[in-house]
């Protein structure tokens, strides 16, 4: 059976947002995906909702995920979506997380970290991150990576900012699109899950 992959926006990126709906569409080829709002987004107000409201959402859209599907669940999040799944993963047996722009750094400060959940999962995570992103720096997220307990493995979007979006300028010089840049992260997001779901019924 097919994953189940819950995609949960960033903070200024809801569901209706162009980056999530695209990305909804490409993941669409590795198992049915079923996209998240949090509460204040649904609202239409800006201030993000507190964190433990911000993880009761996603555990409850986790809930009626399941209700309709009884096969392995991806947790997939982007930015701030990426680390509320992490939390729920502490707290509700998932196969995996995939998160694309991890906000390694709160507020893109780097004695800020957001490592702790990090730390604490034991849920195996692919990290897919740009290296122009300030909210990730990437030496920073290898040290943590390397003192994770959960098996975890990293994308590296040559060029990518926080959004996995490469410069005009360096894609022109490549001779690329950024619909091809895309394209080559679903291999390595499609390998991973499959490989975390391989045993799965």
């Amino acid at each position: 059976m097919q994953p189940l992959l819950l995609f949960a926006p960033g903070a200024g990126a809801p569901s209706t947002h162009p980056w999530m709906q695209h990305w909804s569409a490409l993941l669409g080829g590795l198992g049915p995906v079923r996209p998240l709002d949090y509460t204040y987004m649904l609202e239409r107000r800006r201030r993000p909702d507190r964190l433990p409201e911000l993880i009761a959402t996603h555990r409850e859209a986790l809930r009626q995920a399941r209700e309709s599907h009884a096969g392995p669940v991806i947790l997939i999040g982007k930015s701030m979506g990426s680390r509320i799944g992490c939390h729920v993963a502490l707290e509700e047996k998932v196969s995996a997380l995939v998160c694309f722009g991890y906000p390694l750094c709160g507020g893109g400060d780097p004695s800020k970290l957001r490592d702790k959940v990090l730390r604490e999962l034991r849920t195996p995570i692919l990290f897919v991150q740009g290296t122009r992103d300030a909210l990730c720096p990437l030496d920073l997220l290898a040290t943590v990576r390397s003192e994770m307990i959960a098996h975890n493995e990293l994308y590296v979007v040559e060029g990518g900012d926080h959004s996995l979006m490469v410069t005009k300028t360096q894609l022109k010089m490549a001779g690329e699109t950024q619909e091809a840049v895309d394209q080559r992260i679903l291999p390595a997001i499609e390998k991973f899950i499959r490989e975390q779901t391989a045993n799965a019924v």
